[in-house]
């Protein structure tokens, strides 16, 4: 009897462990092959400087900063362009300013008034920016290829409503947010786009340009009720995130997420949750009024709102990082955190009294829309448990083109070949497998034009291009951090190299308003 109860017992046990021998499941092989869910957030002008791990001692980012406790910190990561629709263009297709379709920020006026924010809001065909082209090959569409729930969250910026160039058209399977940058210049706007629809958020219509009323005291508080409205967007697009999650939760719908959340946090204007700002207050102290004379609206206590929009943002990273693990995704998912350019100069935001720019100046002709330092390399953090060891930092030199090769790698999906981006996966799993670049190279044609080229500690600009000026301005970054002094007459061998890089990697644009006639285009 017994030797049939033990063979009872081997072929019961026998069943199951063949069972669990063939779960695809439980197998370590299997386990190392299962896509991660990968976040990528966007902050909007978020200067090098301003979270507490790059440095900042005003404005309290805990949650962000935890991240970086639990990754790698980049120290020479760069932004796509300095100003908001070529950066993002530039991180969508791999491809840096001097090959993107997207390189200012062009506001399609051929289409009539669309800088009439009442005439936006009646017509919807005045919305949004000069488009991506149809069938444009973006980091959503390719992880959507291989598999992946794509979303992205905030502002767009790539295309306008009714057109090819939406978010669902684009590789996205959900949006929500701004389709429109200049939608974006309130945060009480008249309404979002979840899709390709309005929704509509209940709050009055005021112009982006509105000032303080006639007669107002603008030391009171009172006097800035015209724009602290009802829906606060930023709520509203945190909630959609959190949602969508939860409701294509990976662990149940079996496909891996790819969320995109390009939050319009801290760009001007000045408005935030009146909690965070009266937290600021209680440390900053009073201080001057900001009456809108630099654009966008009026603050009554402009230092503490800025603090708070940003601190604000760090509050729903750490929502978000809790929401993860509740869920159990967080141990699979990569997130990495970065800016699309420098900090601004205008909207109130003083940017010196921050130190927003950490080592780098700041201020007009130095931060957002410049290509010195100030206004392409921007923080970037990555965070992948078991994965990125923690409390790490890389002086690795990267840049936006090189984020599309980095998830298509750890998605196991095609990498375009006419991408200009370098796969960092070797950086952040700490390898010693690392390509370099030979040189990043960025064009901007708004304001006067400007290219500029890094290679090794060089640092070259070439600025006022449409004014005829040609000239190249060279800089040592290991031993001249902020670009004060000129050293292209000491090196001509290397200003001559530039030359021949700026020369090539400069293809002229389609779009004429993205040209530089100085250059031949």
């Amino acid at each position: 009897m017994s030797e049939l109860k033990n063979k009872v017992v081997y072929l019961v046990g026998t069943f199951f462990l063949l069972c669990f021998s063939n779960c695809s499941l439980v197998t370590p092989k299997n386990k190392e092959r299962k896509q991660p869910n990968i976040i990528y957030i966007l902050a909007d002008d978020l200067g090098y400087g301003e979270l507490g791990c790059y440095g900042q001692e005003k404005i309290e980012t805990p949650n962000i900063d935890n991240l970086a406790k639990e990754g790698v910190i980049f120290t020479q990561h760069y932004s796509g362009a300095p100003v908001c629709a070529p950066s993002r263009c530039v991180l969508l297709t791999g491809k840096h300013p001097g090959h993107a379709q997207i390189r200012g920020n062009d506001e399609w006026t051929e289409r009539g008034d669309v800088w009439n924010y009442f005439a936006q809001v009646k017509d919807s065909t005045l919305e949004g920016q000069f488009p991506l082209k149809e069938d444009t090959k973006t980091i959503a569409s390719l992880l959507k290829s291989a598999g992946y729930t794509t979303v992205i969250v905030g502002k767009w910026g790539l295309g306008a409503p009714h057109t090819h160039a939406t978010p669902l058209q684009m590789g996205f399977d959900f949006f929500v947010g701004y389709n429109c940058q200049r939608q974006a210049h309130t945060y009480y706007p008249v309404h979002l786009y979840k899709n390709d629809k309005r929704i509509l958020l209940g709050n009055d219509t005021i112009s982006p340009v509105k000032k303080l009323n006639k007669g107002a005291d603008p030391y009171k508080k009172e006097s800035y009720a015209d724009f602290n409205l009802n829906t606060y967007s930023a709520d509203i697009m945190f909630e959609e995130l959190q949602k969508f999650i939860t409701d294509n939760d990976p662990n149940v719908t079996g496909k891996p997420l790819f969320m995109y959340w390009a939050t319009p946090l801290p760009h001007v204007p000045l408005q935030a949750p009146e909690r965070w700002v009266k937290h600021y207050v209680d440390i900053f102290g009073d201080e001057k009024p900001y009456l809108g004379n630099q654009g966008y609206f009026p603050q009554r206590y402009p230092r503490a709102a800025y603090a708070a929009m940003v601190s604000y943002m760090d509050e729903q990273v750490g929502q978000l990082v809790k929401q993860l693990k509740e869920q159990g995704i967080y141990d699979n998912t990569l997130i990495v955190f970065t800016s699309d350019n420098g900090p601004t100069f205008n909207g109130g935001t003083q940017s010196p009294w921050f130190k927003s720019g950490g080592p780098f100046r700041s201020e007009y002709g130095w931060g957002k829309c410049f290509v010195h330092e100030g206004g392409i390399r921007v923080p970037m953090i990555a965070s992948w448990p078991g994965k990125i060891q923690a409390g790490s930092k890389t002086d690795h030199i990267s840049a936006f083109w090189d984020v599309l090769p980095t998830f298509c790698e750890v998605a196991d999906a095609s990498i375009p070949d006419d991408v200009d981006g370098i796969s960092l996966l070797p950086t952040l799993m700490g390898e010693d497998t690392q390509k370099e670049h030979e040189y990043l190279y960025w064009e901007f044609p708004e304001l006067e034009g400007e290219q500029a080229v890094r290679m090794g500690d060089w640092k070259a600009i070439r600025r006022n291009i449409k004014k005829g000026n040609l000239d190249i301005e060279l800089y040592n970054l290991k031993t001249d951090i902020q670009e004060l002094n000129d050293v292209a007459a000491e090196n001509p061998s290397v200003v001559e190299k530039v030359e021949l890089i700026m020369k090539k990697e400069h293809v002229p644009s389609d779009n004429e308003h993205f040209q530089l006639k100085e250059l031949g285009d």
